[in-house]
């Protein structure tokens, strides 16, 4: 019963954010709502432009659809909550900020999930061409999305219940812009052994894999790749990996930086990588994809075109 009333005590939690000076927070609302926008108009734009082009309809493209409604939801968990943040009050209540952290966690593995079935599509079209329709077929290509939004949407309601057991007594204030599981559990009065054992095990398992997923069908792709004789081959085989490679190094990179480490050691410095895996990351993609993709870039200009003629 004690226990209960501990947690009960705490019923909100207030959000930091990146700055405290008043003076900061109409720019940093502005530059927000910028990104967001963009971010929002990008994706939706490359939606629409892979649903609309019949030349469009192949398996990379199905799972960049994927990808990019994934980067919206991802996007809008995090930004509307920061530019309330900025303009308004800072606080959010102990279900909500439960809530935010479970949608993190589950879309931000769902891309990382995403980005590990794309790299396994280039692999399958580079090293075994001759087969890639029978291996990445429709059906097949629908399970794996599946496969990717499920296991993320456990991985997080996992962490959320145990987080949810966890005892907040003392300071109810978070040192970041979002509700994350490290800075929950460091204001956490009560052990968080078994949160930080399951986060290493788990979470090490949930964030890893993928990445290994691609980097061993990077390998193989680059394997393959130096064996074509023509410096053209070569040229083509690397244009159609460029923007995933891109893409994931921005991504995982500043994941890495965030994660694989210890609870006690976060620290106000890692909202900068918290920023660019959470928001700068899925603006960027769009144009990532579509700058280093002639046949993308083709089905955005019918898009525009198509809509003008209306």
């Amino acid at each position: 019963m004690e226990r209960v009333n501990q947690t009960s005590s705490v019923s909100e939690f207030i959000l930091l954010g990146l700055s405290s000076r008043p003076e900061d927070q109409k720019p940093l609302f502005s530059l927000f709502l910028t990104i967001y926008l963009v971010t929002i108009t990008g994706n939706l734009l490359i939606i629409l432009a892979i649903r609309s082009d019949p030349q469009l309809q192949t398996p990379m493209y199905f799972f960049l659809t994927f990808l990019s409604f994934t980067d919206i939801c991802f996007t809008t968990t995090i930004v509307p909550r920061m530019l309330v943040n900025f303009l308004s009050h800072k606080t959010i209540s102990y279900a909500g900020c439960l809530t935010q952290m479970y949608f993190i966690y589950a879309l931000g593995n769902t891309d990382s999930c995403l980005l590990a079935v794309m790299a396994f599509d280039r692999y399958v079209a580079i090293c075994d061409p001759f087969h890639y329709v029978t291996i990445m077929s429709h059906h097949r290509c629908v399970l794996m999305v599946a496969f990717s939004c499920s296991l993320p949407h456990l991985h997080s309601l996992l962490h959320t219940l145990l987080l949810n057991q966890l005892t907040f007594c003392d300071s109810n204030i978070i040192h970041h812009f979002l509700c994350d599981l490290s800075p929950l559990m460091k204001l956490s009065c009560s052990s968080t052994f078994v949160n930080e054992t399951v986060m290493i095990i788990e979470g090490s398992f949930i964030l890893v894999t993928p990445f290994l997923c691609i980097a061993f069908s990077y390998i193989r792709i680059l394997t393959a790749v130096l064996k074509i004789p023509s410096a053209a081959g070569k040229r083509k085989a690397f244009s159609t990996c460029g923007s995933h490679v891109t893409v994931v190094t921005l991504f995982y990179g500043s994941i890495f930086y965030v994660y694989l480490q210890p609870v006690s050691s976060y620290t106000v410095r890692d909202h900068m990588a918290t920023i660019v895996y959470t928001v700068l990351s899925s603006m960027l993609n769009p144009f990532i994809y579509s700058l280093r993709n002639k046949d993308l870039k083709q089905g955005l200009r019918k898009l525009v075109g198509s809509r003008k003629l209306q």
